[in-house]
């Protein structure tokens, strides 16, 4: 692991070459490199820069524990350290107010960020989720050929990231979300390996359409009557994708009893928009009418 410091003075950097502590490489970079050593750096791999200043009580116990986790961090991050009354246009280039301030730099920008000296376990923490996959170009690779209707290598690169990392979110949610009427179990057992944040409505909307499955087979308990009998319609027609017709039913259904099923035509509605897209024709055409029904 790689510790890049910018020294603040020649005493501070004559100190560190003479007592690494155990043993770990520190590489020194004046400051004019700061495009070449985070910017550029953080297009091959994420880095954490931690704005700090001598006279900062907090920065001398946040320090330490960055370079902790640093050594330990498997190349999945790196760590720079910059000195703010050294650097004062980079800090302000950067909105730093108060110190320490770290702030995490990925394909040359700041993408996260915390404020204050946090317990190591609470930067732990952070760091799980503010790290990001060493596949993410993959993933975003395979996002772009989905984009384009190359499935079938979409799909080959999104399970090869899974076996190397079964909990990446986004692969998983790219799957279920492409996976979410056509094969609805599949889906749902993709979506519940979801966690970041950012993909629980797409696993959300997934496990609607996986119960909309049992509703269509007649297995889910909604009753009878002509509200039940046009919602057990619309979940077939949705299994069919055929959404166009799905979605009248199931506005049709809000209207007749938008309680039936714990709401579920209302809910099988979002799924439909969030699973196509806000943009998609067909999620733009009956936005105003489910509303409308709501409402």
């Amino acid at each position: 692991m790689r510790v890049i410091v910018f020294p603040s003075d020649a005493a501070q950097v004559a100190l560190l070459e003479e007592n690494p502590e155990n043993g770990k490489q520190i590489m020194k970079h004046d400051v004019t490199n700061f495009k070449t050593q985070v910017l550029d750096r953080s297009f091959e791999i994420p880095v954490l820069v931690d704005f700090w200043a001598e006279w900062c009580g907090p920065c001398r116990i946040l320090g330490p524990t960055l370079e902790r986790l640093a050594d330990n961090a498997n190349g999945d991050w790196e760590l720079a350290k910059l000195n703010t009354e050294e650097f004062p246009d980079i800090a302000v280039q950067y909105g730093v107010r108060s110190i320490p301030n770290v702030k995490l730099f990925v394909d040359g920008k700041p993408v996260d960020e915390f404020v204050g000296a946090l317990a190591e376990a609470q930067v732990e923490y952070w760091l799980k989720h503010a790290i990001p996959s060493r596949n993410r170009k993959v993933v975003d690779h395979a996002e772009a050929l989905l984009a384009e209707g190359n499935v079938p290598q979409a799909i080959a690169l999104l399970k090869d990231v899974l076996a190397a990392e079964p909990a990446n979110s986004k692969a998983n949610a790219l799957l279920a979300q492409h996976l979410a009427f056509a094969d609805p179990r599949a889906a749902f057992q993709y979506a519940e390996r979801i966690t970041d944040f950012q993909f629980l409505e797409i696993a959300d909307a997934v496990r609607v359409i996986a119960h909309l499955k049992d509703v269509a087979a007649d297995s889910a308990n909604i009753g009878s009557g002509e509200a039940a009998a046009l919602y057990r319609m619309a979940a077939e027609l949705l299994l069919r994708q055929q959404f166009d017709a799905a979605l009248q039913k199931f506005i049709g259904v809000i209207r007749l009893d938008r309680r039936l099923d714990d709401e579920g035509a209302r809910r099988a509605c979002i799924a439909i928009f969030k699973i196509l897209g806000e943009e998609h024709e067909l999620t733009r055409k009956h936005r105003r009418d489910f509303s409308n029904a709501l409402y």
